[in-house]
């Protein structure tokens, strides 16, 4: 029986597959794709315009390069210190840069009162793990450093991320955890990339994970991450956070994937892990929702949904609630 995937798709979200890209993912044809994502510019509109971004180069690991984020503050005086939130771009670990993420880290720092930090981290499969890891920890050090001069809480940053963002953001919190050195209030995580064996040594249902991002595509991101094919009993269970045996002492999640996203199965799992260790977990499933469905655009009901999820998560996180 041939499985339609776009007959699942809800209606309202069926236009963004429309203007998502056909991925064919190889170690050619991402040099193309980058140059792409570097020519792309976005309008600011002036309503987030307000908010000031300024790009910087922080100490990077030992032996590593500085790290290059852009830093996005909020107008006006703070009568307090501000909560932060360090951000973490997606791009199955082979692709993208924080300018894509312009808009959205504009208007997160406008609607919380908080100090963005985004992370252009090395990609793959030119540095392999822990190179983006270390370049995430590095990004953080460096917040928590500098949280005077910025007017930043450090008890209130948090860190979050899509997709192979959300990966990483999920990592850094486990090696955060394990050096108990710098304290993450909370994570927020979009459709995080989190298991390499998804599409590899497990296989996927027919009835998720057949648009946009594929196991094929899946395979060669984590392959590139790694430096090694996925799926093995070689690969460190420290780069890939599904393969975590403890969660404990990790910060208070909040998880939201589509319904026939190929990461619906490793993020359930990875919020029951969550959940049995004892960690305060927040997770939605959107019906009809494929990987990236924001391309649906603002108008579409589920995109409202997500996002005010989010927003709502992390006021909370802020608040101390």
């Amino acid at each position: 029986m041939t499985i339609d995937p776009r007959a699942y798709v809800a209606k309202e979200l069926l236009p963004g597959l429309d203007v998502i890209p056909t991925l064919d993912l190889n170690d050619e044809s991402i040099v193309q794709f980058r140059g792409m994502i570097a020519l792309a510019s976005l309008e600011v509109p002036p309503e987030v315009a307000v908010v000031t971004c300024e790009e910087r180069f922080v100490p990077g690991s030992p032996d590593a390069p500085d790290v290059r984020i852009l830093l996005y503050v909020p107008p006006g005086a703070a009568d307090s210190p501000r909560p932060a939130y360090l951000h973490i771009h997606g791009g199955g670990y082979v692709l993208g840069r924080p300018e894509l993420n312009d808009l959205s880290n504009r208007a997160m720092a406008l609607t919380h009162g908080c100090v963005v930090v985004s992370v252009a981290y090395r990609l793959a499969p030119e540095a392999s793990f822990p190179a983006a890891r270390d370049d995430c920890y590095a990004a953080l050090a460096w917040l928590h450093r500098e949280a005077a001069s910025l007017g930043v809480d450090p008890a209130r940053i948090a860190i979050g991320g899509e997709s192979a963002g959300g990966g990483h953001a999920a990592a850094l919190a486990l090696h955060a955890r394990d050096f108990g050195q710098l304290p993450i209030c909370f994570m927020l995580l979009d459709s995080p990339m989190l298991d390499d064996r998804t599409g590899s040594t497990i296989e996927t249902s027919p009835h998720f994970g057949q648009l946009v991002w594929t196991a094929g595509l899946n395979r060669y991101g984590w392959k590139s991450m790694l430096g090694r094919e996925p799926g093995g009993d070689d690969i460190p269970a420290e780069a890939v956070p599904a393969r975590c045996a403890d969660m404990s002492g990790l910060p208070p999640a909040f998880i939201v994937v589509g319904a026939l996203d190929l990461f619906l199965l490793e993020d359930l799992a990875f919020a029951a892990g969550l959940a049995s260790a004892g960690v305060p977990v927040e997770l939605h499933v959107v019906p009809g929702a494929y990987h990236g469905f924001g391309a649906a655009g603002p108008a579409a009901p589920q995109v409202q949904m997500a996002q005010s999820l989010r927003q709502a998560a992390l006021a909370r996180a802020f608040a101390g609630s």
